[in-house]
This record gives structure tokens, C-alpha cells and sequence, in this order.
């Protein structure tokens, strides 16, 4: 174990030492004479051939060459102690190399290299995240860290699968679009309260992506690890969607175009509005006041009222949060089905 943490030590410092060598030219003589010494007791480790002592002594007694002038008692403690942190250093490079693949791999299967908070891997895709439940103390974490292997390996066959739009069965909102009857369809995934979301829906307006495809347009309330929706209104929001275009088709995508496009007198964002200063209360007071402009009758809108109190609004939901979740296993939001593949963050015209 000497040698190999030898090895690993000398392998961090290379850098340094490259630059030293430049003014220091001995200095990098030595260290190469020792690395290649390193280099070849791990080389015979890998394939199970044990390694020169000469070297594993020779690490040892220039650390301890001191101490056997002055305390040569300790040595042989000393000794063990440097076995010891030899092992720790090994452990924690293996443990650090295991990280970094687990991290690649679940980057490119998942697109977050964080699988219990995808939003907070630098490197994914912009995405509200559906985030999983954190391991409580030291072990929960070294037991997420292994229970995340196989979640990485099952996503792995789903990067060459072919998705197809008509083999989930959400319940969505269609838009109305000049694509015509025959044109593809596409399925996106949304939250109201998702800023990602929004951006992505006003690129794809910019962009005339509802003019080439048939779009289903999927409302999902990601729920928190609490068990609390992720934000405020977000719940309410989908339910008045499912509930008015059920009375008028139409109304639920006029209602998202809102949220998503208009600003108040103060120019700010609606969906700002919803997630952070309306109640549930206030919230509906809004989305009923935009049905009365839409041209709905009052009764219109109390019998859409009673429609968003029905457990079949509850239960489109969960149907919607099931094959998000279980079926497409999806880390986060907006999520996309269109050409044959799944297309998680932030929409972005090419």
C-alpha cells in the first residue's frame, strides 16, 4: 500500500514539480527517478505481482530518516502509522476515481451528475429538478452513494431507445397550432411555477416550434421531498387548466400563455406573482378574473369551481406524476418528447 500511495501522492504533485524542474532541473531529475519507481510497483499490483521492497523501504526511511536519529523508538509506531495512512490514501483515490465515473455516467444516462438534486450539478442541463429524499447522516450517505449505481446503469439502455409521444398516455392540453393533422408530435412537460419552464416555452414560441409539431402540452405539479409542492400555486394553477378545458377547450393554454408571457403594472412576471405573492386565494382570484376576460359567464366559472374539486382532477395529476416519474424516470423538468428522443432543460432553438 506504501508504493501505490506513493504513487498517488507523486501524481497530484507532477504538476508542481513540472514547473519547478524549469529553474530546478536536478529537482525534477529526483522526482522522475522516483515516480518511475512508483509507476512500476503499481503496474505490478494491477497485475497481481508483488512489489519491490526496495522501494516501500525506501519510501519509509525517508520519512522516518529523521526520527531514527533522535527517537529511534518510534520508528517502529511510526511505521505502522505510515501503513495506516498509506491504506487511507488509497482508499480515498479509489473512492474519489469511483465518484468521478459515477458522476460522468450519470451526467450522460441522466443528465445530472447529482441523481438526488439534478439542479445542483453545474454541469446538467438547466432543469427544475425533481429532487429525492437526502440520506440523514454519515451512513445514509454512503448508502445513497451505492443505491445510486444501479439507477445510473438501468437509465444507461434508455440513451439509445426511441421515444415515441403516443406510447405515454397523459393527460394533456393540446395547442392549436397551423402544423396540421400530419405534422409530429411532441410532448412537453411543464410546471406553471418553473422558470426553466417559462423560458423554454417562450423559445419555442420565438421559434415557431407549435407551427412544426402537434403539441401536448403536459401539466406536472413537482411535488418537494416534504411532500409539499415545489411551488406555491402550482397545484391550483394545473387543476383550474384540467378543470376549464374541460368546460371550453382553449382556456388552459391561454391561461399558461399568461402565466408564462404577461407582467403586471410593476413589469413583473405573472408566474413571479403566482409563486411568490399570491395565496391560494389570491391565486384563484386571478386565474378566475382571466377566465371572465376569456368571455366565460360567471356560471361558466362556478361550474369550473366545482369541476376543480373533483377527485378526477386529483387523480389526472397522479397519472401525469406516475409516468413522469416511474415511467420516464425524468430528473427534472422541462421534459420533452419530440423526433424520437427525450429532451430534458432548457428548450434552445438551434
Amino acid at each position: 500500500m506504501v508504493c501505490i500511495a506513493a504513487f498517488i501522492i507523486l501524481a497530484i504533485i507532477g504538476g508542481f514539480v513540472a514547473i519547478i524542474s524549469i529553474f530546478k532541473p536536478k529537482v525534477g531529475k529526483a522526482y522522475w527517478k522516483m515516480f518511475k519507481k512508483a509507476w512500476g510497483c503499481l503496474w505490478k499490483k494491477v497485475r497481481l505481482q508483488k512489489c519491490e521492497t526496495g522501494f516501500k523501504d525506501d519510501v519509509k526511511n525517508t520519512l522516518l530518516s529523521r526520527v531514527i536519529v533522535k527517537h529511534p523508538k518510534w520508528v517502529k509506531p511510526l511505521s505502522v502509522v505510515i501503513e495506516v495512512i498509506s491504506v487511507v490514501i488509497v482508499v480515498i483515490a479509489v473512492w474519489a476515481i469511483l465518484t468521478a465515473i459515477k458522476s460522468l455516467l450519470a451526467l450522460w444516462a441522466l443528465g445530472t451528475c447529482n441523481v438526488t438534486k439534478p439542479a445542483s450539478c453545474s454541469l446538467g442541463a438547466e432543469v427544475c429538478s425533481i429532487d429525492e429524499d437526502e440520506p440523514e447522516g454519515f451512513w445514509g450517505g454512503i448508502g445513497r452513494w451505492f443505491t445510486e449505481w444501479p439507477e445510473i446503469i438501468e437509465a444507461i439502455p434508455d440513451k439509445f431507445h426511441t421515444y415515441n409521444a403516443d406510447d405515454y398516455d397523459f393527460n394533456y392540453i393540446s395547442v392549436d397550432s397551423e402544423a396540421g393533422e400530419d405534422a409530429p408530435v411532441a410532448v412537453d412537460i411543464f410546471d406553471p411555477g418553473c422558470s426553466v419552464c417559462m423560458k423554454s416555452y417562450n423559445n419555442q414560441k420565438e421559434a415557431g416550434f407549435f407551427d412544426k409539431y402537434n403539441v401536448r402540452m403536459v401539466p406536472y405539479a413537482i411535488v418537494s421531498t416534504d411532500g409539499e409542492y415545489k411551488f406555491r400555486n402550482s397545484a391550483i394553477i394545473v387543476k383550474y387548466m384540467f378543470a376549464s378545458e374541460q368546460l371550453r377547450a382553449g382556456t388552459a393554454l391561454d391561461l399558461l400563455d399568461r402565466i408564462f408571457t404577461w407582467r403586471d403594472d410593476r413589469d413583473i412576471s405573472y408566474q413571479n406573482l403566482f409563486n411568490n405573492e399570491y395565496d391560494e386565494e389570491g391565486a384563484v382570484e386571478v386565474l378566475e378574473g382571466w377566465l371572465h376576460d376569456m368571455g366565460l359567464h360567471s356560471k361558466e366559472i362556478k361550474e369550473i369551481r366545482k369541476i376543480v374539486e373533483y377527485p378526477e382532477i386529483e387523480d389526472k395529476m397522479s397519472e401525469n406524476r406516475d409516468i413522469v416519474e416511474n415511467q420516464l424516470k425524468a430528473k427534472g423538468i422541462p421534459t420533452m418528447i419530440y423526433d424520437g428522443g427525450r429532451h430534458t432543460g432548457l428548450w434552445k432553438a438551434e
